[in-house]
Parts: C-alpha cells; sequence; structure tokens
C-alpha cells in the first residue's frame, strides 16, 4: 500500500473510535452517518480548517507541522504508539529520514550473546523490528523450539510462524490477542521504516496466504510492547504464562531483548523450572542446540 493510502486509513480508523461524547462535544441529532466523530468535529477539534483536515485525510500530509500533527492526535485521542506512527507516516510522505536513522547490521557483538547467555534462569530472545529472532539463550529457544521447525536454524520469524506453520495456533493460546500483538508491531514497524523490502515482502507474504492477519492488518492498529504477560503451550511443559519485559538495545539500534519471568512459588514458576529441564536434555541432541548468533539487520 502507498503512504497516502495508509495516512488515510490510519487517520479514518482513529477517527471512528472517538465518539462525540468521549471528546466533549455535543452530539445533535440522532442519525449519525459515520461511527465515531465526523472530519468537520476532528477540524474543530484540532483549531484548523475543514478543508485542510480533509486534505491531511486525503493523505496530503507531507507538509504538516509538527504543531498541527500535535493537534490531529489530541483531537483524535491518540495513545503514545498512536501519535508516533503518525509522526512516521508524516516522515515517510515527506521522504524525511526515519526517527531511527541508523540500525544495526552484521552479527550480534559478544558482548550482547554474553548478557543475553548469562540470563541463565529466564527465557530470553533478541529479535528486530520485523520479529526476527536472531539470537536466544538456552531457555529462550526452549521456549520457542514450537516456532522452529527445523531444530537446526539459527533465526525463525515469529509472525511467519504464528501464521504460516501448522502448530502456530497451539503455541498461542490467547490467539486473538496475540494476532493483535503480533500484526500491531509489525504496523508499528512498517511506519519506522517504510523502505525495509524485507519487511514489506513479509507483510506482503502474510496478507496473501493468512486471512486472519490480512483481517488484522486493515484495522491499523500499533502498539509499544515494553511490559506485560504472554502465555504459551508448549508440546513439553503445557500452558504456561510468563511476565515479559522488552528492553531496546541502545548500541544496537531496531533490536530489541526480551526476557521472560515467573513470580518464586507459583505454579508457572515450577513450569519455568520444567522448561530448563527439558532443555537440558534437548541441548544434549545434536539438532537441539540453541541458537547463539544471528545476523542483524534491524
Amino acid at each position: 500500500m502507498s503512504t497516502e493510502s495508509d495516512i488515510r486509513e490510519f487517520l479514518a480508523s482513529r477517527r471512528a473510535k472517538i465518539t462525540p461524547q468521549q471528546a466533549g462535544l455535543p452530539a445533535f441529532g440522532g442519525n449519525r452517518r459515520v461511527p465515531g466523530l465526523r472530519r468537520e468535529e476532528v477540524a474543530l477539534l484540532a483549531g484548523v480548517s475543514i478543508d485542510y483536515y480533509v486534505r491531511l485525510e486525503r493523505g496530503h500530509i507531507a507538509g504538516a507541522s509538527e504543531e498541527v500533527l500535535d493537534a490531529v492526535a489530541g483531537a483524535l485521542q491518540l495513545d503514545d504508539a498512536e501519535r508516533a506512527h503518525l509522526f512516521d507516516l508524516a516522515r515517510a510522505a515527506a521522504k524525511r529520514p526515519p526517527r531511527r536513522t541508523r540500525r544495526a547490521r552484521g552479527p550480534l557483538p559478544d558482548s550482547v550473546l554474553r548478557v543475553l547467555h548469562s540470563m541463565t534462569d529466564s527465557p530470553a530472545f533478541i529479535r528486530n523490528g520485523r520479529l526476527d529472532i536472531l539470537a536466544t539463550n538456552t531457555l529462550g529457544r526452549a521456549l520457542y523450539a514450537p516456532l522452529f521447525p527445523d531444530p537446526s536454524a539459527q533465526t525463525a520469524n515469529i509472525a511467519r510462524s504464528q501464521f504460516l506453520l501448522p502448530g502456530g495456533r497451539d503455541f498461542f493460546p490467547q490467539w486473538e490477542e496475540s494476532v493483535n500483538t503480533t500484526v500491531a508491531l509489525l504496523r508499528t514497524e512498517a511506519g519506522r521504516a517504510p523502505h525495509d523490502s524485507e519487511l514489506t515482502g513479509l507483510i506482503g507474504e502474510l496478507v496473501t496466504r493468512s486471512e486472519e492477519f490480512r483481517t488484522a492488518w486493515a484495522k491499523h492498529n500499533v502498539r509499544l510492547h515494553h511490559t506485560g504477560r504472554k502465555s504459551f503451550r508448549h508440546p513439553a511443559i503445557g500452558v504456561i504464562t510468563l511476565d515479559f519485559d522488552a528492553m531496546e538495545l541502545p548500541a544496537q539500534p531496531g533490536l530489541t531483548l526480551t526476557a521472560y519471568s515467573a513470580a518464586p512459588g507459583t505454579p508457572d514458576h515450577d513450569t519455568l523450572r520444567l522448561l530448563a529441564a527439558w532443555a537440558a536434555t534437548e541441548a544434549d541432541q545434536p539438532t537441539g542446540r540453541p541458537a547463539s548468533r544471528g545476523q542483524q539487520d534491524g
């Protein structure tokens, strides 16, 4: 899709989510032809002319100032992720450099891998914005083993495995929530890196081959993914729910280290110990060794 189409559909979808009552406006008349706010109501709230806002929503956003974008974001009550995405789309339309002008490439530094593998009690992995798993520690490889159809593979893509592998759905018991998260993260990255040909290719493949991905992609949802809880259905240990913390690596732009944990004394902590025992058994097998090094291309 073109940047203009992305802008048009993103703004229209956000406008549809806000009711006049939520915006603090009187709702005149019982029958409204559009869900959410009308364009003229957004223009009023943003302090711009109706004609100008209509131009913005049609995708002609390249010349909009930061003040105008801030005003539109406020009128539409955008959260932090949505606001950042709007600015990313404006940069892409104006052909200005993206927020992350330098992106890590090449092998992961040994120092980063040492940190990753020092986390012996927590499953952890490093990914890029396309959701490519570039490296894991032992527990991370064990947890995500179902996403590696080839046990000897050093990398995997979370989105491709989730939507296209036969066991992808089984691995994520909270399927709808997981789908929305994965697609929103890819939509966010598409705004940051609109000229990433590998990302464009991945999205095109998933839109073509997965109706569920295609439906979720059309919602234009974006999100920041820093902390939360996530459930997995692992073939060796059953269902486990873990807390996660995702930390961007400042020295490796575009890369994120995600670590999982469970509170001591909980059933999930006991299940995590079962995972460690299973991982130790698998590590003795030639094809079960955890990935340790990946290529960066965030």
